[in-house]
């Protein structure tokens, strides 16, 4: 006699059937594997040069040195980070002023205020945005947005500077905030908005204070994936920034705090990690040599900047997503 509670088995258990649900496991979990072992021969090809680079060079001079000439002519070689940093972090933090409010205002558009008919004609013009080669950024940085920049807001701007190529970098990244920050917003139900709607409340209040709250994760992964963007970015800098690795001047305040002041790293040329990685694979060191072995340390550290960047991304995740 069976029970009443007994729950049916609604599977069917064919052999076709459970054929191809094991190969289709097995597809997935392939995928899965591959992505897996592709992220720990990148770490071990870098680690392995990068062992041998600080064996030589120690950790802290690297990550304190103020000074990187791996190649230089008649001098003496120095491979210290910090300019490198510099020119990343100011590149990086300003392409985030830009792309990351207009992209978040864009989504806020597409997703709550725009009709089907617009929606249908932004978005696809977002993607070409996004698709659009980054050499061409460049040159349209160093041929346009420089001589503007020049010619209005500041004479004394540098041929290569950090400005165009921070402002070009944004822009190409706004496309990656908007498209990933608007699924997250299409993804809240519509009935937290008919319920606010309800009470009173205006598409405004609607838009900020029920439907970015609840999206937040998401917005905030497309924050991190388009910082990580900002950050491994080659050809814009090259083509409008330079190559040449600067250590601004440092400055002291009224406190005797010392400072950077942003019009020195902005207004001039300088040069980012992954410029130098591709100034050392591009000339003639050859290989086996400590500067050849610079650009794996080079490498990794860019490496552990982008796995914590991602780290922190799934934390915040994690902790803001809302299940409905």
């Amino acid at each position: 006699m069976s029970s009443e509670n007994e729950t049916p088995d609604l599977t069917r258990d064919t052999g076709l059937s459970q054929l191809v649900e094991g190969t289709t496991t097995g597809v997935f979990a392939l995928c899965a594997l591959v992505t897996l072992v592709t992220t720990v021969a990148i770490f071990v090809t870098l680690l392995r040069p990068a062992v041998d680079f600080f064996a030589s060079i120690s950790v802290a001079t690297f990550l304190t040195g103020t000074e990187w000439s791996p190649n230089p002519s008649g001098g003496s070689l120095a491979f210290g980070i910090v300019p490198l940093l510099i020119g990343t972090l100011t590149v990086t933090i300003t392409a985030a002023f830009i792309s990351l409010p207009i992209g978040t205002l864009t989504a806020v558009y597409l997703s709550e205020y725009a009709s089907a008919r617009v929606r249908a004609i932004l978005k696809p013009m977002l993607e070409i945005l996004a698709g659009v080669p980054t050499v061409i950024y460049g040159y349209f940085a160093f041929v346009y947005v420089t001589p503007a920049l020049q010619a209005t807001l500041f004479p004394n701007l540098g041929t290569f500077n950090a400005l165009s190529a921070s402002l070009m970098i944004g822009i190409m990244t706004i496309p990656m905030v908007s498209s990933i920050s608007e699924d997250a917003m299409n993804a809240v139900p519509d009935r937290l908005r008919n319920a606010s709607y309800g009470l009173g409340a205006t598409k405004y209040e609607v838009s900020t204070s029920v439907v970015i709250p609840a999206s937040i994760s998401g917005i905030v992964s497309s924050y991190i994936l388009a910082i990580s963007r900002a950050i491994g970015e080659t050809m814009i800098v090259v083509v409008a920034m330079g190559s040449q690795a600067n250590m601004p001047q440092v400055r002291d305040a009224i406190l005797g705090i010392p400072y950077i002041h942003p019009a020195d790293v902005l207004l001039q040329d300088g040069a980012t990690i992954t410029v130098a990685m591709v100034n050392i694979a591009v000339s003639d060191l050859t290989g086996g040599t400590l500067p050849y072995k610079a650009m794996f340390a080079l490498g990794l550290a860019l490496f552990v900047i982008t796995l914590v960047l991602n780290v922190i991304s799934d934390i915040i995740a994690k902790r803001y997503r809302e299940v409905y």
